[in-house]
């Protein structure tokens, strides 16, 4: 099989071949059709963060396609069912974290295209219980970039309580953004899209964003608190002075939610202002299986949009360069069909 390799670290991918992985009890093997670029795969090749991957290894975590084997004990996936392969390849099941619905806190996770190999590649492994059925009518194309940009921002705007009338703020309108928009609309918000280019914020516009705000040109926290301040902030511009900028805009009682991961970010959060006006901060990671299962309903019944373009897996270098430049709309997906 063909797959995109990180040999090193701030190194450009290699296309190597590989030959097809054999599943493990309680795993499968996935023909991948398609797998979507997110920022983390781009920081795991930079190994940008603390805990970082062991090269060489395969990135991807938006990997979606057709069971192909199934492994010892594995009886609810059957072999040609299409499944996503989310950033939550596996967790314990057992501890504090599994038990009480937050699996995503697991200590014991292995994470896709990280801890494991992921989907930059024509097959892959996948723990069974972990790998989500894909609901009929959804392509594969659409449903790659909802195994994570979806359900990440999904479970953010949960984790903030968005309800009906609030006012919700999304800084950084791109892949995870343009859902983020959707979800909060679908929730009954008044949404202020913020973001620094004309076609973002257009786009932004065009999935029902109620208020755009160019933060090159215009003061992000200011412009939030004339119409009365944000009951809730999607921090998912990967910028430290995004993050500030937006929580600045917070109403009293308002929730910052952190969600991208710049590289070396740290965010200046005013002690002062923090305690009198109430304010909280808080740290989202991806979204549980469950969530996704809610994130692939939604899109079945045609609530949603995703905006992607494909691209074959020899173009990943370019396409890392792209999204590092900002020239990317939304979402590239891989298009690993042809290599089948």
């Amino acid at each position: 099989m063909k797959a995109a390799v990180v040999r090193a670290f701030g190194e450009p991918l290699v296309i190597e071949e590989r030959p097809d992985p054999e599943p493990g009890p309680g795993q499968v093997r996935v023909r991948v059709e398609a797998s979507g670029l997110c920022h983390t795969d781009i920081h795991a090749a930079h190994g940008d963060w603390p805990v970082k991957p062991n090269p060489p290894f395969v990135p991807g975590h938006e990997g979606v396609g057709l069971v192909e084997a199934l492994g010892d004990g594995v009886t609810h996936l059957a072999v040609g069912q299409r499944v996503a392969v989310p950033w939550l390849g596996r967790a314990c099941g057992r501890c504090e974290h599994c038990l009480s619905g937050w699996e995503t806190l697991c200590e014991q996770q292995v994470n896709t295209g990280y801890g494991c190999d992921g989907g930059y590649a024509g097959k892959m492994l996948a723990w069974a219980d972990f790998a989500q059925p894909v609901p009929d009518g959804v392509s594969p194309f659409d449903a790659a970039p909802l195994t994570c940009a979806g359900v990440t921002t999904y479970k953010a705007l949960k984790v903030a309580d968005v309800r009906p009338a609030q006012l919700v703020a999304i800084s950084g309108v791109g892949g995870l953004g343009h859902l983020a928009v959707q979800y909060a609309k679908i929730a009954g918000a008044t949404v202020a899209a913020i973001d620094v280019t004309d076609e973002k914020l257009q786009l932004a516009a065009d999935l029902g964003a109620d208020i755009l705000i160019d933060a090159r040109k215009e003061n992000v926290g200011e412009v939030l608190k004339r119409y009365g301040g944000a009951h809730a902030a999607i921090a998912l511009a990967v910028n430290d002075a995004a993050f500030e900028a937006v929580n600045s805009g917070l109403r009293r009682g308002g929730k910052l939610v952190m969600v991208a991961l710049p590289a070396h970010g740290t965010v200046r959060v005013p002690i002062f202002d923090t305690v009198l006006n109430g304010t909280s901060v808080i740290g989202s990671i991806v979204g549980t299986r469950q969530d996704l299962a809610e994130v692939f309903q939604l899109h079945a019944a045609g609530r949603t949009r995703v905006i992607h373009e494909t691209r074959p897996l020899e173009a990943v270098n370019e396409s890392i360069e792209a999204v590092l430049r900002g020239e990317v709309k939304a979402r590239i997906v891989f298009d690993l069909g042809a290599g089948r």
